[in-house]
Parts: C-alpha cells; sequence; structure tokens
C-alpha cells in the first residue's frame, strides 16, 4: 500500500459500535448532554430526535468523505448497494452521451442523403411540375370565364342565358300562373314555342330570373311588369317606366307648393306598386296626369236635417238656390222633408290636394259701431251720422287649402299698424208699417217650377223664348202670395200676362205675379208680405195652370231663383 493510501474503515452500525479510523479525531467541545426527560412521550421524542441528530452527522460525515475522493465502505449489504450505484453513475452518464451522440450522428446522415437525392429528383421533374402548374392555372382561368348555361328561344327568337334548364322551367310555371292570374282565366305557354340549349358560355352572358321573365312576357305580350297607381286601393293607371310614378305625384306637390308652403299633402291613401297588369291597360304617363287633374263621377249627398233650409243648404257647400235645384229638380224647396236626401255634387277630384302655408298679409281691423235711438226711424232702419275707418294690422297666418279652396285659417300673430275709427249710427225705434219691404223674398207659392229663367223652347209655340221669369206648376185657384211688402203698382190685364199683379217694393225691386184666374188686390194698396194677392190659373199666353213670377231690378229681369230661399 502507498504512503498515501488510507486505510479504509467500516461504518459503524450503531454510535456505540462505531470503530476508531487511523486519523485521530479533530477535538471537539464536550457538551453536556441535555438530560432525559422523565414522562413517556418526552423520552420517545428524545430518543427520536438523537438518532436524527446522528443521522444527519453520518450523512455530513459521508460527503466529506466523497469530496476528498476518500470512499467509504461498509459490512452492511444494503449500504454496500447503494455505495456501488454511487459509483456506477460517472460511467452510466458516460455511457448515455455516447448513445445520444452516435443517433444525432445517424440523423445527421440521413438528412443529407435525403438533401442529396432531392436535389437530383429537383432537377428531373422541374419541368412536370411546371406543367402541372400550368394546366391547373388555365383550368382555374377557363372556370372562371366560362360554365355550363342554357339558351333559351322564344318561337326561333333568342331570349335570354339561364344556369339551367330548371331555371328556365321554374321561370316559365311562374309567368303561366301571373297570367293566369291577371287575366282571369286559365292559361299555357305552347311548349313548340320554347327551346333550349345547353352548352358552354360566358359567364357574363348568364342572365338573372327577373330579367328574363321581362323578356318573355314581353314576348308573349298579355300581361306587362308595370308601376301601378293606388288612391284608396282603386288603381289609377299604371306604366312600365320605373320611377314616372314618383316624379308625376312630386310635380303635382311641387306645382301646389311655393316659398310659403309648410306641408303639401295628398288626402287620400296614395299607393304605388309594382305588378303584373294586362298590356292593355298601360296607359301613356301624361294621360294619368290628365286623369289626376279631373274629376270622377261620384255623387256627394246630404241629408236633410231638423232647421235646415234650401238656402242654408245651398250656402253651406258655395252653391246657389238655383245651382242646388238643378242637381235635385222636382223638389219643393219650401217643404224639406227631414231625411230628404240632396245630391251636392256629382263629380268629385281623383285626389285630394291640402296644403298648408304660412301667410303674412296686411289685413283690416274691424270699428266699433256705436247706436243712439232715433224716433225718425222706422224699426230696423239706420242712419250713419261718422262713418267709420277700419285699421290696418300686420297679419301672421297658418292658412290650409283643399284643392285650392281655403278650409281654415289659423291667425298666429297680428301687429296693429292702424287704429280703427268708430263708426256712429242712428237706430229707429218708429214703428214699420206690415206693408214696408224686409228686403228678402218668400216663395209666391209652393209647387214644381216648369220653366226656368232666361233662353227656352217656348212651349206650343206660346211665350217668349227669352223667358224673364220662373214658371210655378200649381192647380187653378191656388193662393199667390206677395214676396215683400209694397205697393200695388199694377193690377189687371196685361197682354200676354194675362192678370197680373205688380208690386213695387221701394227699394228698386219690383216683383210680377202673371197668369192669374182672378186677383185680390188693387193698384195702390199697401200689401205685407206673404198677403194674398191672387188666384193662380192660365190666362194670357200660357199653356196650363201656374203662377208667372218675375223679378227686377232698376227695370232689370233677375232670375228669381237667386234670390229666394
Amino acid at each position: 500500500m502507498s504512503q498515501n493510501t488510507k486505510k479504509p474503515y467500516d461504518l459503524p452500525d450503531w454510535p456505540a459500535e462505531a470503530e476508531q479510523t487511523q486519523e485521530a479525531p479533530r477535538p471537539r467541545r464536550k457538551r453536556r448532554a441535555p438530560a432525559e426527560p422523565e414522562d413517556l412521550w418526552g423520552k420517545l421524542r428524545f430518543r427520536a430526535g438523537k438518532k436524527v441528530r446522528w443521522f444527519g452527522r453520518r450523512c455530513r460525515r459521508v460527503v466529506r468523505e466523497a469530496q476528498a475522493h476518500r470512499f467509504p465502505e461498509s459490512n452492511r449489504k444494503p449500504l454496500q448497494f447503494l455505495l456501488m450505484l454511487w459509483g456506477l453513475l460517472p460511467s452510466a452518464a458516460s455511457r448515455l452521451r455516447e448513445i445520444l451522440l452516435g443517433r444525432r450522428r445517424e440523423r445527421n446522415l440521413r438528412t443529407s442523403r435525403f438533401s442529396v437525392w432531392f436535389e437530383k429528383e429537383k432537377r428531373l421533374h422541374s419541368l412536370m411540375f411546371l406543367g402541372g402548374s400550368c394546366a391547373l392555372a388555365g383550368i382555374i382561368l377557363f372556370c372562371s370565364f366560362f360554365t355550363i348555361g342554357t339558351t333559351v328561344s322564344y318561337d326561333g327568337q333568342v331570349l335570354g342565358r339561364l344556369a339551367s334548364k330548371s331555371e328556365a322551367e321554374t321561370v316559365r310555371k311562374d309567368l303561366e300562373s301571373i297570367t293566369s292570374r291577371t287575366l282571369g282565366e286559365t292559361y299555357t305557354i305552347d311548349d313548340s314555342l320554347l327551346q333550349y340549349d345547353s352548352g358552354w358560355m360566358l359567364r357574363q352572358d348568364i342572365e338573372d330570373k327577373a330579367v328574363y321573365e321581362d323578356q318573355l312576357s314581353d314576348e308573349i305580350g298579355l300581361v306587362t311588369s308595370a308601376y301601378c297607381l293606388y288612391v284608396n286601393d282603386v288603381r289609377i293607371g299604371a306604366t312600365p317606366y320605373e320611377g314616372a310614378l314618383e316624379e308625376l305625384l312630386d310635380q303635382l306637390q311641387k306645382a301646389a307648393s311655393d316659398e310659403d308652403t309648410i306641408s303639401c299633402e295628398f288626402a287620400e291613401d296614395v299607393e304605388i306598386r309594382q305588378e303584373y297588369v294586362p298590356t292593355s291597360e298601360i296607359m301613356n304617363l301624361g294621360y294619368i296626369a290628365e286623369l289626376l287633374y279631373s274629376t270622377k263621377t261620384a255623387e256627394v249627398t246630404y241629408e236633410v236635417k231638423k232647421g235646415d233650409t234650401w238656402s242654408q243648404i245651398a250656402a253651406k257647400n258655395d252653391m246657389s238656390s238655383a245651382e242646388l235645384l238643378a242637381l235635385n229638380p222636382g223638389y219643393n224647396i219650401n217643404k224639406l222633408q227631414i231625411g230628404e236626401v240632396l245630391t251636392l255634387s256629382a263629380s268629385v277630384p281623383y285626389l285630394t290636394m291640402t296644403v298648408v302655408k304660412q301667410e303674412r298679409y296686411l289685413d283690416d281691423v274691424s270699428y266699433n259701431i256705436e247706436y243712439t235711438d232715433s224716433a225718425d226711424l222706422y224699426q230696423g232702419d239706420y242712419k250713419v251720422t261718422s262713418k267709420g275707418e277700419y285699421g290696418k294690422a300686420d297679419v301672421m297666418a297658418k292658412a290650409t287649402y283643399v284643392n285650392g279652396e281655403e278650409t281654415e285659417r289659423t291667425i298666429l300673430s297680428s301687429v296693429t299698424l292702424k287704429e280703427p275709427v268708430t263708426e256712429y249710427r242712428l237706430r229707429g225705434t218708429k214703428v214699420r208699417p206690415t206693408w214696408m219691404p224686409t228686403g228678402s223674398f218668400r216663395w209666391p207659392t209652393s209647387g214644381r217650377i216648369s220653366s226656368y229663367f232666361g233662353g227656352r223652347k217656348s212651349p206650343g209655340g206660346i211665350g217668349s223664348t227669352n223667358h224673364k221669369g220662373i214658371d210655378i206648376a200649381v192647380p187653378r185657384g191656388t193662393p199667390i202670395y206677395a214676396a215683400d211688402g209694397g205697393t200695388v203698382t199694377y193690377s189687371g190685364w196685361m197682354s200676354g200676362y194675362g192678370y197680373l199683379v205688380q208690386i213695387d217694393h221701394g227699394n228698386g225691386y219690383v216683383t210680377r205675379y202673371g197668369h192669374n184666374s182672378s186677383l185680390t188686390v188693387s193698384v195702390g194698396q199697401h200689401v205685407y208680405k206673404g198677403q194674398q194677392v191672387a188666384r193662380a190659373g192660365s190666362t194670357g199666353n200660357s199653356t196650363g195652370n201656374h203662377c208667372h213670377f218675375e223679378v227686377r231690378y232698376n227695370g232689370v229681369a233677375k232670375n228669381p231663383l237667386n234670390y229666394l230661399p
């Protein structure tokens, strides 16, 4: 054994059996051993801790010996096995490194061989790869421009190109259904007129189904896809031009509007729908415009209510009594019955345009009137002693017009620019005689009007063709009454008038009552309104019993219906 070799030693089995090594132990300070507890659990903890401390010291010693390359030995088998494994660790690690290094070399060798092979194959097949890529690109390019489609012909004329024959058949069935529904009868397209040819064609030549449907419909010529104007769900007209009806309605509204217009709307429900209509119902746009400006036949009626009079009904509807009577011939205007229905209009416009405008204007401000009683004037008569003057006001108003006629006006503001001047009048208190005129006329009798004022065809060649009054047909002997109070200026026979009564009403008006059978008043007699002046007959130039009634103002004959209620 060499001089540096140290004598091995065995590890002790327990601290009491530990053998002394050749090296002298380093001097240690003696520690006072702790006293062992007297209780059982304390003794167990004390002995366990003592063993743990001893095992820790032994482990630290083994590590120090290994670091100093002094390999410990032991006679105990488990410890010998562990020491053997500890000694084999360096050789095992070295063997593992050799295995990993060999595998890496094999992998690098395989990679280099594949690279060489790939380079050779790349050179051999570059032309094949390039050719395949070009072929694939050509196929993709061809399919992007071309597709398989169906060309549809009708009676030998090409109508369009669709994606498939089934699509064309679908359009055909839809059009047959639309045509049947529009015409109200079953319709089928002749199979011999339709031809289909499938093949390659440009994608851009493929048409939409709706376009082909319109072309086929135009070719058949029975129905047409059109834009229809509906007013209150009633179709007014149809045109094939998109946007034309909207433009027409816009022009109608612009024509009724100006810079002061707030709103311009149709009172009716106006709607434009796209649908199929019979080709014969397609209209020119100018005709549709003319139709909207015109009126349609539709009676406007009024039911007579309690308290209504003929003149009141006419005035409420902006008509004269004669105009109302012309629309309702044969009515007894003095004896209206509650519940009777009168015709007010025979036509109404297709569209009712309601326009709201803001208007600014100068308006008259009404003046006040102050009265002073006077015993020199009859009751109901007035005399102006100091004339009044209207003031002026700057007015801002909102006005509503329906088809050009004002129906409502709301004053928004009014600024008085000039104050009005009060008017002063004398008011009569003297009792008026019953024969004094009232200024209004009543019907001389009740009956049917057999002849109106103005030009006429003379019945039986008798009488004037320029009728200066109206004829009221009544039975012979029917009482004839004064239309208003006045003085009788004629009572007797007058040529073609037969027995005639003439009354001067003292206000420029004169009334005549002709063709009477007898007279009940004399010249110079004062009569009151409603007093009997004659009995009806057929004297003079007459073809039947009636009363000829005239109204003259300053000697000029006027239409009596303009003065009667």
